[in-house]
């Protein structure tokens, strides 16, 4: 059912409310206006998907308590950076202050999360609804079926409606699993289905090189251009299951041509590059012949571009992801690589796991603190690496954590993965 905002008199609503009038659902008084409460879920949470064969699931914690701590993972999320506009949308903010602006990066992950945990969250379908008014409000100026890169509410001027790819492609997966829940109903007021597959329209026409095959950073360059073109990816954008499911709800082809080309990338730098540790740079330089190297230093963001910082940091839980979902073997190769070295370069101690590596190894100088974010991306990687005890020791270091929007809205969609309540549209 729709919800709607209906106005009604008193009499009219105490008539329903006496069971005089019709049977109808009870409404939700908001600010003078009634809206109906969401429709049930065809999936809802936990939903305790079985991964492939041979992985893993944190084994300390029965499924119970592990659907609880995502339960206050979530809640603890929703109430730090998501958030109502007074004009009706929501957003995630990328801080807990009230201005704090969102990037499309953020809004993805929300649109993400929320419809993953939906029958946890009965207000699901309202808040993804709203995430994806946000969406419409601020769409990329270059290029309307993307969205603005930077929203700044309270200083419009500090925004930037530049599209990046990550976000794009996070909102197009959160419509396809909106559409699972709740698409095709008589009286939705969104097609969750035809509004993705636009989205993707968008992706595929503006931000996946034509020749290379691989994710762009966003719609602000062009495939030829330089210093940044259809050659230059931020592998932290291989989002190989993401990619699998576009294919399948589109029944286009070229995204299992996306899925061989990152996999390409991935596998020269593995054998070329960082053979020994399996990681990946923040940005890459990809030659057309297939040799790569990292970016240089100051390449886009700092002087770390061309490590294992906080973009590649999302590496292991977007190929180890495809792994379970997909069971593919070509990811789990990939990403059991990562976690084996991690594994012996922290002695099995979480709490070890440096925030940022040169590609052999090497710890980011002056940093010495312990950051979810490079975490529990270590957790998803472990499930395909067959490490029990080390998925249970990650799992415990960053369930309870918060330590800002990225770290945490991160560390929550690992926790869905290793809960196993992360599924395919």
């Amino acid at each position: 059912m729709k919800r709607r905002a209906i106005r009604f008199t008193v009499a009219a609503l105490c008539f329903v409310l006496a069971g005089i009038g019709p049977v109808c659902p009870i409404p939700l008084l908001q600010g003078g206006n009634v809206a109906f409460a969401d429709e049930p879920p065809r999936r809802p949470f936990p939903q305790h998907v079985s991964y492939a064969a041979g992985t893993l699931r944190p084994s300390h914690r029965t499924q119970a308590q592990q659907d609880d701590d995502l339960r206050a993972a979530y809640d603890r999320w929703k109430s730090n950076y998501l958030t109502r506009t007074k004009e009706g949308h929501y957003r995630v903010k990328i801080g807990r202050g009230a201005n704090a602006p969102t990037i499309s990066e953020g809004q993805g992950y929300g649109m993400v999360i929320v419809p993953l945990m939906a029958g946890h969250d009965p207000e699901a379908q309202t808040i993804f609804d709203g995430l994806w008014g946000f969406f419409n409000a601020h769409r990329s100026p270059a290029d309307s079926r993307l969205m603005a890169w930077r929203v700044n509410l309270q200083r419009p001027d500090r925004g930037d409606g530049n599209s990046a790819f990550d976000g794009d492609a996070d909102i197009a997966y959160g419509l396809l699993l909106a559409e699972s829940q709740w698409g095709g109903r008589e009286g939705n007021g969104i097609n969750y289905m035809e509004e993705a597959k636009r989205v993707l329209d968008g992706i595929l026409d503006r931000t996946v090189g034509p020749a290379s095959r691989l994710p762009m950073l966003g719609n602000w360059f062009g495939p030829d251009g330089a210093p940044f073109n259809q050659f230059t990816p931020r592998p932290s954008d291989f989002m190989p299951a993401h990619f699998r499911a576009f294919g399948q709800s589109t029944g286009n082809p070229v995204w299992g041509e996306v899925v061989a080309a990152c996999q390409r990338v991935v596998d020269s730098f593995q054998k070329n590059v960082s053979p020994t540790t399996g990681l990946l740079p923040d940005f890459a330089v990809v030659e057309p012949s297939g040799a790569v190297r990292p970016a240089p230093p100051g390449f886009l963001e700092k002087e770390w571009d061309g490590c294992y910082n906080f973009n590649a940091g999302r590496v292991p839980w977007r190929l180890g992801t495809d792994a379970l979902l997909y069971g593919d073997p070509v990811s789990a190769a990939q990403v059991k690589k990562m976690a084996d070295w991690v594994l012996v370069e922290t002695a099995g101690n979480p709490h070890g796991i440096k925030p940022g590596y040169t590609l052999d190894g090497s710890p980011i100088a002056s940093r010495n603190y312990f950051s979810t974010f490079f975490a529990a991306p270590f957790g998803v990687a472990a499930m395909v690496a067959g490490q029990q005890e080390w998925l249970n020791a990650v799992y415990d270091a960053v369930r309870l954590q918060e330590q800002g929007y990225y770290a945490d809205t991160v560390t929550l969609q690992c926790l869905i993965v290793m809960t196993g309540n992360y599924w395919t549209p």
